[in-house]
């Protein structure tokens, strides 16, 4: 109870501070009583299409039971409009909201609440190959095989692009990295940003500028990021998609330009999409061990690593996104990890596992004993970016958790790929070079897919037309030697960032 309690107080979503309950507990009638009581006039089905954006059917509330119609049975909706997968013949689908997503629309005219929708079949049954179905298929599994439950949350990074430079607190060129005002150009539209994502639903850790910030002609580029604190890896994937929308209608509030694309320009810092992870049981972070990380996050790990080149045609699915898994830019390009180890595929960062009292220290006059709260642990995986497909990278990534978890020999492959140094710098070649490489180009990856489509396609949790999608369409690009191609031609490099730049 006093858990629940602690979830509801101060919680800026709208919806919970006036239910008393967390969105898990909400109910048809919660939602129309909200919308009784607070003058809603719209709703909003939301869902997400193939190209990795939310889409709009609104509603005009015209009765209570009109609203209690549309609650209790969903819309149609033209399947073959939303997914390239659907024929046009026997295209219907059913939208039904899950109302724990449901949210006051902070952009509306007049005010609206909506709503994340999953797809169902004329059966009355789950879209097989709705990709949020997909990630709660991989979970389902995850939870029936070990009795745990898999957390994630992602770092959105993203550039503000705005056509006006301004010469006053110029900030140093790559040295972004914290940056507060007059230097930071944009915190306010990154913390009207964060407020609006909470008010959601969001569950936001924090907000900060990032490396990359530059000035190309008459063009000023800022990097920032926001990241999330470790949910539910169904309502990780949920929050980073609303996030994006936010971001971009903010964007074009502000008139600038906000982009997740992987790549800005050669020499730049690049913008990740690293997912952390935790798996729990009755609350408990099962990742923290006495004085590092448990067994259980080493076989996480383990199986992460083992199928790290597969992911990738869930995580980086653009030509972009190859121009920055490079050498020495702080992006992986080795199968390896290590503790706040940047340079490494899977980094485990501080976890607060050291039972100080650092707060203490840096306050001789607190009275009261600081309690040792463990929990925070994580491990991240470093290689995804915007261009990240969400719900099949985390289906992905949960069923590569699983198979670490299962596979006999996981905790010896993890120690045999541990790096505890940067392996980027020249006297770590040989350690290099006894190491696998990741994909680099969206056709390679295509191929690893290929070669582990039966680990996804197993329990029927990614359907064999979805894993046909990825691969015919990662190989269109016909990338195989992109980057030795596009090697000095700042033209042909800048023509396809802009092809790219609003990727997913």
């Amino acid at each position: 109870m006093k858990d629940r309690e602690l979830e509801i107080s101060l919680n800026p979503n709208r919806l919970v501070s006036f239910l008393k309950k967390p969105p898990s507990e909400f109910t048809r009638h919660d939602i129309i009583r909200f919308i009784e009581e607070n003058n809603i006039e719209m709703l909003n089905f939301r869902y997400l299409a193939e190209d990795g954006k939310l889409k709009t059917l609104n509603f005009v509330i015209t009765s209570k039971s009109y609203l209690d119609s549309i609650l209790a049975t969903g819309e149609r909706v033209d399947g073959s409009s939303l997914f390239s997968f659907i024929d046009a013949d026997c295209s219907d689908l059913y939208v039904i909201p899950r109302f724990r997503t449901a949210f006051v629309n902070p952009f509306a005219s007049v005010p609206t609440l909506d709503i994340l929708c999953s797809f169902y079949t004329k059966n009355g049954l789950p879209l097989e190959s709705a990709p949020e179905h997909i990630l709660r298929k991989a979970h389902e599994e995850f939870k029936r095989k070990t009795g745990y439950v898999f957390k994630a949350m992602g770092e959105l990074e993203f550039y503000i692009i705005s056509g006006e430079v301004d010469e006053m607190y110029t900030p140093v060129d790559q040295k972004g990295y914290h940056n507060s005002p007059p230097y930071a150009k944009f915190e306010e539209l990154r913390k009207q940003a964060m407020q609006l994502i909470a008010q959601c639903g969001g569950k936001i850790k924090y907000g900060h500028c990032e490396v990359g910030n530059f000035t190309d002609e008459e063009t000023f580029y800022e990097q920032h990021e926001i990241e999330f604190m470790p949910v539910d890896v169904e309502d990780a994937a949920d929050q980073l998609v609303v996030a994006k929308w936010i971001l971009r209608m903010l964007g074009h509030q502000y008139g600038v330009n906000i982009s997740f694309a992987p790549k800005i320009t050669v020499g730049k810092a690049g913008s990740g999409m690293h997912v952390h992870m935790m798996v729990s049981q009755n609350e408990e972070n099962l990742m923290v061990g006495e004085t590092s990380i448990s067994d259980v996050a080493k076989r996480v790990i383990a199986g992460l690593l083992d199928k790290a080149q597969s992911l990738t045609a869930f995580g980086n699915t653009t030509p972009v996104s190859y121009l920055r898994l490079v050498p020495h830019q702080e992006a992986p390009t080795n199968i390896c990890w290590g503790d706040s180890n940047r340079s490494a595929l899977v980094r485990v960062p501080l976890g607060w596992i050291a039972k100080t009292q650092m707060i203490k220290d840096a306050n001789p006059y607190e009275r009261y004993e600081v309690p040792y709260i463990p929990g925070k642990q994580t491990v991240e995986l470093r290689v995804p970016d915007g261009s990240a497909d969400v719900y099949h990278l985390l289906a992905g990534i949960t069923m590569a958790a699983l198979h670490g978890l299962e596979m006999p020999n996981a905790l010896q492959n993890a120690e045999k790929l541990y790096v505890g140094v940067n392996i980027f710098r020249d006297e770590h070649k040989d350690k290099v070079n006894q190491l696998e490489h990741l994909p680099t180009s969206c056709f390679a990856s295509a191929e690893s897919l290929e070669k582990d489509r039966e680990f996804y396609q197993k329990a029927g949790i990614f359907p064999k037309g979805t894993i046909d999608r990825f691969i015919r369409q990662l190989k269109s690009y016909n990338d195989k030697d992109l980057s030795e191609r596009l090697y000095g031609k700042k033209d042909e490099i800048k023509e396809l960032v802009e092809k790219y730049l609003h990727c997913m």
